[in-house]
């Protein structure tokens, strides 16, 4: 028999008549004791290790496969022909800043977004994950494992941020890696349990046409992302939404419902608040592009990534606070941003009209309807790509540097932070690890990136990895 006793006075009385539990009772709730014990811990301070709040929302637009920072916003044109490419610099709203000819609506809002050219690592992998936890030791060659660490969405989750009545995080258009028939890291609850998954949409893309038997000729994905019913996920269950409930509120619902299988209680009770959120919610609307006029359909793309920036744009509006938006590869109908053959047809074909609309669409709704300031706005994918150029035209991994464009609220317009070498292989002043990204992120949403998590041998892990946040580019 397991005891557990109160955790601080100002639940001693409510933890006195239930303070023995059986290990067992843990488990109906997804609770291991190191969980049990933090969660207690944070209801008794009455804190969530948040602050004050800077933004009320994050969008991510991640980049999956690597995007070319040499070709997109740190050209060399100075630089051997087998470096600079094929592509020419021009000017953007910021003096003295060029970036990609073929990206010329962002060009446009280079003064009011933050530049970062020096984000380098090591881990060299095609999944979100190092960019949404900030986290290294995974395993490359495995999918998304229940020992990685919280995101920043699942760690929102955890905390209660943001609006009771939407869930804390939704990933748009699908979970990373479905296109491909696996599961990338990412948008998981990792140790603090499933519960804290990001929602995830579901989608059906359909394409235009066959791609050639060359296989790096992308094919646009056409359609729009949908949440399913809790019939056709039973993944989703209430458990992801529950964390906004108390410890003490999860635990009277136990008790009371001690007779009934695990099962049951997920049904007659967690289930209840996961088919709230899913059917009558503003969650729901959020998906429900009937609503937008045929003008801003049009702004953003009638594809599968304009209409997911436009829900990321509802879902904002709705008060969610974690928004994923990942470039799916979709087996042979493209490579997104993995361009190790034909980069640069790739990128002038496809890649770049792409964020060319999706970002400057985003942008310019958040600040018409008033929402930018209180929006951030995050640009990337997980590493860059090699300065030289391969014998396919093509530019392999290349984690040593790449960009990250931060645009909206707390961040400085017109900044540009760190340099690159002559050939834009290494930072030589101010490399940024996804870690320090990761802890601005949530310095400006008011949690303190310090804050400890505990994995399920209860030990403790700091949710930005130990990074710091980047000040000089904080407004």
């Amino acid at each position: 028999m397991l005891s557990i006793f109160g955790v601080g006075r100002t639940h001693h009385d409510e933890f006195k008549r239930r303070e023995i539990l059986r290990a067992g009772g843990l488990s109906l709730l997804g609770l291991s004791l190191p969980g049990l014990l933090r969660a207690a811990a944070l209801n008794a301070e009455g804190g969530t290790g948040q602050r004050t709040a800077r933004i009320r929302s994050v969008v991510l637009f991640n980049l999956l496969g690597g995007p070319s920072h040499i070709d997109m916003f740190d050209l060399k044109p100075g630089a051997p022909a087998e470096v600079r490419g094929e592509f020419q610099p021009i000017a953007t709203s910021l003096p003295g800043l060029q970036i990609c000819e073929h990206l010329p609506n962002t060009a446009k809002l280079m003064h009011k977004a933050s530049l970062i050219r020096t984000i380098s690592h090591r881990y060299d992998s095609h999944d979100p994950l190092i960019i949404m936890t900030g986290y290294t030791d995974a395993n490359a060659q495995l999918p998304t494992q229940p020992t990685y660490p919280p995101d920043i969405g699942a760690v929102c989750q955890y905390l209660g941020v943001g609006p009771r009545d939407v869930p804390g995080a939704v990933c748009l258009p699908c979970y990373p890696g479905w296109g491909e028939g696996g599961r990338r890291g990412g948008p998981y609850g990792g140790f603090l349990g499933s519960q804290y998954d990001a929602l995830f949409s579901l989608c059906n893309p359909k394409f235009s046409r066959e791609p050639t038997p060359y296989h790096y000729d992308p094919v646009m994905p056409e359609g729009e992302p949908y949440l399913p019913g809790l019939t056709s996920q039973p993944d989703i269950t209430a458990e992801r939404f529950d964390g906004r409930r108390t410890l003490l509120d999860q635990l009277d619902d136990a008790f009371r419902s001690g007779s009934q299988s695990a099962a049951q209680i997920r049904l007659d009770g967690f289930q209840k608040r996961a088919f709230d959120l899913l059917t009558a919610s503003k969650t729901r609307s959020a998906f429900d592009l009937s609503k937008e006029p045929d003008s801003i359909r049009d702004r953003y793309g009638r594809n599968l990534y304009g209409a997911s920036m436009l829900i990321a744009r509802r879902l904002v509006e709705a008060g969610v606070p974690f928004i994923s938006v990942h470039q799916e590869i979709f087996r042979h109908y493209g490579h997104s941003y993995d361009m190790h053959e034909n980069n640069f047809r790739m990128l002038k074909n496809h890649n770049l009209p792409i964020l060319d609309q999706v970002y400057p669409a985003l942008i310019e709704d958040l600040e018409q309807r008033g929402l930018l300031d209180s929006t951030l706005v995050i640009v990337m994918g997980e590493m860059g790509r090699s300065p030289r150029i391969n014998a396919k035209a093509g530019r392999d991994h290349w984690p040593q540097c790449g960009f990250s464009l931060l645009t909206g609220g707390g961040v400085k317009p017109g900044a540009v932070y760190g340099e690159t070498d002559k050939q834009a292989a290494y930072p030589i002043t101010a490399p940024v690890h996804p870690k320090d990204l990761i802890a601005t992120v949530y310095h400006l949403l008011g949690i303190d990136p310090h804050l400890l998590v505990y994995d399920r041998m209860g030990r403790p892990h700091p949710i930005a990895r130990g990074g710091e946040p980047i000040l000089e580019i904080l407004s």
